[in-house]
């Protein structure tokens, strides 16, 4: 059996307005300090919808945490997150 999904990707629907140092020898608490305020949601993309995150490695969710926080003020109803490996 073979199940499958689709899914749009909307690359376009989440931007980040602003470089940041690399996060690698940060604490958590100044990797979100970092981050805050580093993404923009296109909300005629997201009002209203529920959005899936999709991350490639994730250390402390910060970075997650930046993009959730910008889709939620654009609108989106929910976000969930998943990402391919924790570093630790």
């Amino acid at each position: 059996m073979r199940l499958a999904v689709s899914i749009p990707v909307l690359p376009a629907a989440l931007t980040r307005t602003r470089d940041t140092p690399a996060q690698t020898h940060l604490t958590a608490p100044q990797r979100r300090a970092n981050v805050a305020g580093a993404f923009v949601a296109d909300a005629r993309l997201v009002a209203g919808k529920r959005v899936l995150l999709v991350d490639d490695v994730t250390t402390t969710g910060a970075t997650m945490l930046a993009c959730a926080e910008a889709l939620n003020t654009a609108g989106a109803t929910s976000v969930a997150a998943v990402t391919v490996a924790r570093a630790i």
